[in-house]
């Protein structure tokens, strides 16, 4: 059976296609039409396109930046703010014929990952992305939680746990709120925190490098960055304990992230032991549109 699956983003829109194996048929990427009624159907031609290609019919599934609501059945929290409000999954079927399922594109990088990625046969998968901002999906055996609010995995939104004194009340976060885990572990944040210690304007990448090279400032924003994801994936540990954590996202390719953050994480674990691997994705970029197709 053809499953597709695509991922709507605010600039790009990708559909992939794979057979039951998890075998890519078909890859295509358009620029999004940042408007409602052309995002259908940019997906509709999307879904012709991949049908004629492979010469089959299939399974839709399409990954958000945001959440349908449970309660009224429409998109909400997107930052595609032109898909608020509106039914997509609804309007979706009608357009190309079929049931066509919807997921926040967090929960479906765990789906990815959990089927055929990098935690490959583990029941409870915590997928985080660690990019702009922070995501985290959970995967329960292959199926998306998207909890009975339909914000299960929205972690970042919490605030960051055992703060110090000088992290209290630093950070204004988008949702209103402040010191959320977003604002001090995605990649924005990692830079914000090294500027603000005196570094020069760099990207997270440029930083790394300058750790590598040995700077101080660097190290030491890299430390500080180390100890507030132990902090806050060990609130997860303690309260849902996955059986693996699998990190995406630009900053999940620093390497070194990995080992250290292992040596971290029993200090704030209840109890003081913690054997959870934290490892990085196997699918990259393509994990979100990958985890679409695998929501049926």
């Amino acid at each position: 059976m053809l499953r597709m699956g695509i991922d709507l983003g605010g600039t790009k829109i990708e559909i992939i296609a794979l057979d039951e194996d998890g075998k890519e048929l078909f890859r295509k990427r358009i620029a999004t039409p940042r408007e409602y009624q052309g995002t259908l159907n940019a997906i509709a031609s999307l879904v012709k396109d991949a049908e004629a290609s492979t010469g089959q019919t299939g399974t839709v599934g399409v990954g958000i930046p945001g959440v349908l609501s449970p309660y009224s059945g429409l998109v909400k929290n997107a930052n595609s703010t032109w898909i608020n409000g509106h039914p997509l999954d609804l309007d979706l079927s009608e357009l190309i014929g079929r049931q066509v399922r919807v997921a926040n594109d967090a929960n479906c990088f765990a789906i990815s990952e959990a089927v055929d990625g990098a935690a490959a046969g583990k029941g409870m998968v915590f997928g985080v992305i660690l990019g702009t901002g922070c995501g985290a999906g959970i995967a329960i055996n292959g199926k998306v939680h998207g909890g009975g609010n339909g914000i299960g995995g929205e972690w970042g939104h919490n605030p960051l746990p055992w703060m110090t004194p000088d992290e209290f009340n630093s950070t204004d976060c988008f949702c209103g709120k402040k010191d959320c885990i977003e604002t001090f572990i995605s990649g924005t944040g990692f830079v914000r925190d090294y500027q603000l210690a005196g570094g020069e304007a760099a990207t997270g990448s440029e930083i790394i490098t300058r750790m590598e090279e040995g700077e101080r400032l660097a190290k030491q924003a890299f430390h500080r960055y180390l100890d507030r994801l132990a902090r806050s994936l060990a609130h997860v540990i303690n309260l849902l304990d996955p059986d693996i954590i699998v990190l995406g996202g630009g900053v999940s390719q620093i390497d070194a992230i990995y080992p250290q953050l292992s040596e971290i994480l029993p200090k704030y674990v209840l109890g003081g032991e913690c054997q959870t691997p934290v490892v990085q994705n196997m699918y990259g970029g393509s994990s979100g549109v990958r985890g679409a197709a695998w929501l049926w």
